[in-house]
This record gives C-alpha cells, sequence and structure tokens, in this order.
C-alpha cells in the first residue's frame, strides 16, 4: 500500500512539474513575442514621426487607400500618438522616442482650455498624464490640472454626469457615451493632485449613474444614453456606433471593462471590481467571441462571421486585462490571462502587425472605427495602437 501510495504521489508531483514548465515555456515564449513587438513598434514610430514632423501642429489619425490621414489637436484622439511614444520611450529609454514624444505632446497643449467635448481625458492624460509619469515635469502637471478644470465644466449636478456631446439636439438633451468613462481617470488623477476633492465626487457620481443606466442585465452596455435634464433620468437609450440600439458594440463594451478596473484600482471600492469582473465575463464567454478573441465590430452584427473585426476593441480589452487580473482570484487571473495571451499573439501577427515603413507607418491593421458610417473600417488607428503599446508595457511588467 505504500508502494502505491508513493508511485501515486510521484505521478501527482510529476504531473504538476510538467504543467508548470509547460507554463513557464508558455510565458517565456509570450516574453519574447512582447519584446519583439515593442522593437517592432519603435521602428514604426520612429519613421511615423519622422514623416509628420514637418507638418506644423498635425497628428497621424489614420492611413487609408495609400493616404496618410491626419488631424489637428481637436480630433478626439489627438493625445493617442504622443501617449505612444511616452509607452515606447519608457520601455527602450531612446533619446531620439523622448525628443518626438515631448514634441508631439506639445502639439496637444491647447486642448487643455476645450470645454466643449467630454475627450479632453483621452488627448490629455493618454499624452501629457504618461509624459508627467515619466519625466516629472511640473508644466505637465499644470497642463493636465488645467484640463480637468475644463472638463469639469461639462458636468451638472442634477443630472451626475459629465455631458458627452453638444450636437443633435433635437434627440439628446443631455448625451453621455460609454466612452465617456474613460475620462474618469484625469478627474481622480486631479482630485490626487489639487487638494480639491469636488473631481473625485464628479467622477464617481458619472460612474456610478452610468453603473446605474448604461448596463443591461447581462452586463452589456448601450452605446448612448440621454438624460432629461430635469429629472436626471435617462429618456433615450441607443447606440451611434454600433448595429442598433439593443447590440453590443465591441469597442463600447471594452470602453466599460477598462473604465471600471481602473475605478477599482483608483477607488478600491468593491462595487467598481465586480462590474469589471462581470463585463469581463460577458466579453471572454460571449458566443460570437471569435477563439482567437479579437472581436468582429459589434457582437451582434448580423453578418458574422463575414464583417470586419476591431483590433482596437481587442488592444484596449487586452490592456484592461492584463491589469484586472491582479486584481482577482487565481483561477479568474489565470483565464483573463489565457486570453490575453491569444490576443497578443494574433495581434503581434502578420495578420494584423504591419512591416516597418508599410502601413502607413502605424503598427497594427484592421480596427473600426464608424462602421455604420463606411468610416475608418479595416484601417489602422492611433488608439488601437496606444492601447496595443499599453496592453505590451503591462505584460512586460508583470512578467519582472
Amino acid at each position: 500500500m505504500k508502494t502505491i501510495f508513493l508511485y501515486i504521489v510521484s505521478i501527482a508531483v510529476l504531473v504538476s512539474c510538467t504543467h508548470k514548465s509547460k507554463v513557464e515555456e508558455s510565458n517565456e515564449t509570450l516574453k519574447a513575442v512582447v519584446k519583439n513587438a515593442l522593437n517592432n513598434s519603435e521602428k514604426q514610430y520612429l519613421l511615423m514621426a519622422e514623416k509628420y514632423i514637418a507638418k506644423k501642429d498635425s497628428l497621424p489619425r489614420s492611413y487609408e487607400s495609400g493616404k496618410d490621414i491626419s488631424s489637428d489637436s481637436r480630433w478626439w484622439c489627438s493625445g493617442f500618438f504622443p501617449g505612444s511614444l511616452w509607452y515606447l520611450y519608457e520601455n527602450s529609454k531612446n533619446p531620439e522616442i523622448l525628443k518626438y514624444a515631448k514634441l508631439y505632446t506639445d502639439r496637444v497643449e491647447r486642448e487643455k482650455y476645450t470645454t466643449d467635448n467630454h475627450d479632453v481625458g483621452f488627448m490629455l492624460y493618454c499624452s501629457f498624464g504618461n509624459g508627467l509619469r515619466l519625466t516629472g515635469d511640473e508644466h505637465y502637471k499644470e497642463v493636465l490640472l488645467t484640463g480637468a478644470k475644463s472638463l469639469a465644466t461639462r458636468y451638472r449636478p442634477n443630472v451626475g454626469l459629465i455631458r458627452s456631446w453638444d450636437w443633435n439636439k433635437d434627440k439628446w438633451q443631455y448625451p453621455v457615451i460609454i466612452d465617456n468613462i474613460m475620462n474618469l481617470e484625469l478627474m481622480l488623477w486631479a482630485a490626487n493632485n489639487s487638494g480639491d476633492s469636488t473631481f473625485k465626487e464628479i467622477a464617481i457620481s458619472h460612474a456610478n449613474k452610468t453603473m446605474e443606466h448604461h448596463f443591461r442585465p447581462d452586463y452589456s452596455s448601450y452605446h448612448v444614453v440621454s438624460y432629461d435634464t430635469i429629472t436626471g433620468l435617462p429618456h433615450l437609450k441607443q447606440t451611434h456606433q454600433g448595429y442598433s440600439d439593443e447590440s453590443s458594440w465591441s469597442r463600447g463594451q471594452a470602453w466599460g471593462l477598462y473604465g471600471y478596473t481602473y475605478l477599482y484600482r483608483e477607488t478600491r471600492d468593491s462595487k467598481y471590481l465586480e462590474q469589471a469582473k462581470n463585463i469581463a465575463n460577458f466579453i471572454i464567454h460571449h458566443p460570437r467571441m471569435p477563439k482567437d478573441y479579437i472581436p468582429y465590430w459589434d457582437f451582434d452584427a448580423p453578418d458574422i462571421p463575414d464583417t470586419s473585426r476591431d483590433a482596437s476593441a481587442a488592444c484596449i480589452i487586452a490592456s484592461a486585462l492584463v491589469e484586472l487580473s491582479d486584481f482577482v482570484d487565481a483561477d479568474l487571473s489565470k483565464e483573463y490571462m489565457v486570453v490575453v495571451d491569444k490576443q497578443i499573439r494574433t495581434l503581434a501577427s502578420p495578420e494584423y502587425t504591419a512591416n516597418p515603413g508599410e502601413n502607413g507607418c502605424f503598427i497594427l491593421k484592421n480596427s473600426a472605427g464608424g462602421y455604420p458610417f463606411k468610416s475608418e473600417v479595416d484601417v489602422p488607428l492611433t488608439y488601437a495602437d496606444y492601447y496595443y503599446l499599453e496592453a505590451l508595457m503591462r505584460l512586460k511588467k508583470k512578467f519582472k
């Protein structure tokens, strides 16, 4: 009997060691994928930075039909290219990248006075926020605080949310889109760095009301919720970029996951963690999620699988899951990292990653901006590259 027991124990140990060995081997290969992806990305973005240096006030936006599509700082995506350069500098400490990160960050500075839209967080926190984190430049801090004050002007206490858009007033009284959850990180930063608790009060109110009114029982999210300006309650729940009002636009689901993950990080309020876990469960286990976890542009698109994928949504999901994996139990953490592993390997493959000098010098291919309007479909987008690089950097730190 003792011999049998020792044999069983030996087999169990052998199986455990074999499993551990496979996990370690998988981690090592993913490390190599991440390292190579970051190196290739730096080559691309050095070419991009050089290409735009003489185009005063211009920033890359996309690349379509063999032509560069640019914007000035007013476009909601203006902070993503400089933010990507900051991640690349953090990775390699290349002084050439640092030079460009500062240059293109400066091109966005005027948005600190923007009060006519909610995208100030995207514009400034991705650019100046990363710049401040990596350099400690006090001027960057001033820009961020001024920007947070500008964003705060869009908050109405009787509604309890930051207004997203000012157009389409014949339909929407006070529209709030799920994307807006991303801009609260700037407000929470401002509260911590100004001594003014009003910024945090605004952020928490917006997060709570979004959680109450934007999400369905299955934790999928509406894109646009318009609020009655008198009662402060929703009067319309619709979409603008998704397939239909009741569909699950994939990037919208990604914004929600990312938003409630960092809200938990910043507040340690367990309800935000539960919200993030529930959104992750909806996304990961959706029956129309492909095996490589690069989602279709909308989970309810009628022509799946013969429709476009959205690399940008995958990148946002991957970055969020890497962080969320640190806040959950071992089983959930493993589940999240299996998803991230598949996403990153797929995104880093030739199917999605461009060769240096190709793809308008963007890193990734095949994102979907505004599919219903046939706008920016199956093209590179700056925010796909930004959240891809963020996910890579988070993985790099996790592997240390």
